[in-house]
């Protein structure tokens, strides 16, 4: 199971920006574990999105409790594989 839920919903508005939303719930942890898993997420979507994601999409991340644990490299790769599938 990976360290989060991607939603991806296109805009239909003809810009081709791609938005990002986090969102990590109390039930994950404190504050300090929440604003963790939010850097780590920030920090992926700027690695990612630009060459993987869906232009003119909003992307909603949001946290699962496994994903604190897992390894970066590990997120990013969960990342790139469910957007290469929303691709298709």
């Amino acid at each position: 199971m990976p360290g989060f839920v991607l939603l991806v919903r296109p805009r239909g508005d003809e810009d081709p920006t791609m938005r990002v939303g986090i969102t990590v719930s109390k039930k994950i942890g404190g504050a300090v574990v929440r604003n963790r898993m939010k850097r780590r997420f920030r920090e992926l979507a700027r690695a990612v999105l630009p060459a993987h994601g869906i232009a003119g999409a909003d992307h909603v991340l949001i946290g699962r409790s496994g994903g604190i644990e897992r390894p970066y490299a590990r997120l990013q790769d969960e990342l790139e594989r469910a957007l290469k599938k929303l691709a298709r």
